[in-house]
């Protein structure tokens, strides 16, 4: 009994060997290229009430010529109160349908000052503190971040975006070269069309030699009151609160 104990012993450790040797990996973990891209931010203003959709399109050059070109869709809407409701989505061909894309919902209640992100596949949300915003910084024109980076803005005029009408700006900035690693200038472009009547942007290209082109419009679908349900948690889904985290993303 002891030699059948000893070979079974040995035969198991001999088994256990030959599967770690045939399971062992050829590589560690990698976490793949991922970036954010962020849509239109829209600040929660009060007494301007709209419903819509943010579409960002991003267009990437492939090495050797081409493009890559990738969209997402998103629903948004703020009611009179400054209540947003936005969708986060992955991005995908310009042709998927939205609704297999979102994977995300939230509100941002500047009244309760929460912010209640829902996830689609568990059902499950999480509320968290919100301290809104309702004015941002604007980068003055000429040299900064030590001589390194140069601005320069240009007035583009008006035009009317969904029956709304837009101010056009458009912003140059050059990077000198071993600021982020470039070994020559880079020259980045966005360009806004801006609604003083919802104040916010409706229109954003931003040009960037590392990230392509992002072209992002807030499609406008109705200036009336949002449904007050758009800004509740719908059936079906848990919260769980911890109010004791701010957010502050919009």
């Amino acid at each position: 009994m002891r030699r059948i104990a000893i070979l079974l012993v040995i035969t198991s450790a001999t088994c256990l060997s030959t599967l770690q040797a045939q399971s062992a990996p050829s590589r560690g973990p990698d976490g793949s290229m991922r970036s954010i891209t962020p849509g239109i931010e829209v600040l929660p203003y009060l007494n301007r009430p709209f419903s819509g959709t943010d579409t960002i399109v991003k267009t990437l050059p492939i090495e050797g010529g081409g493009t890559i070109t990738t969209s997402e869709t998103s629903k948004i809407a703020r009611d009179s109160q400054g209540r947003l409701y936005r969708e986060r989505h992955h991005f995908a061909a310009v042709d998927v349908d939205p609704e297999k894309t979102l994977y995300e919902f939230y509100v941002l209640d500047p009244i309760s000052h929460t912010h209640t992100a829902c996830t689609i596949a568990t059902h499950q949300c999480t509320r968290t503190s919100y301290h809104p915003r309702f004015s941002y910084p604007v980068q003055p024109t000429g040299a900064f971040d030590a001589g390194r980076r140069f601005l320069t803005r240009e007035d583009l005029g008006q035009q009317s975006i969904d029956n709304l009408p837009t101010i056009g700006t458009r912003e140059i900035t050059t990077i000198a070269p071993a600021t982020v690693g470039n070994d020559k200038e880079l020259t980045l472009t966005r360009e806004f069309w801006y609604s003083p009547d919802l104040r916010t942007n409706l229109s954003v290209i931003r040009k960037d030699p590392r990230e392509g082109t992002q072209a992002i419009h807030l499609n406008v679908l109705s200036r009336d009151e949002p449904d007050p349900s758009t800004f509740a948690v719908p059936a079906g889904y848990t919260v769980q609160d911890d109010l004791q985290v701010t957010t502050s993303s919009n």
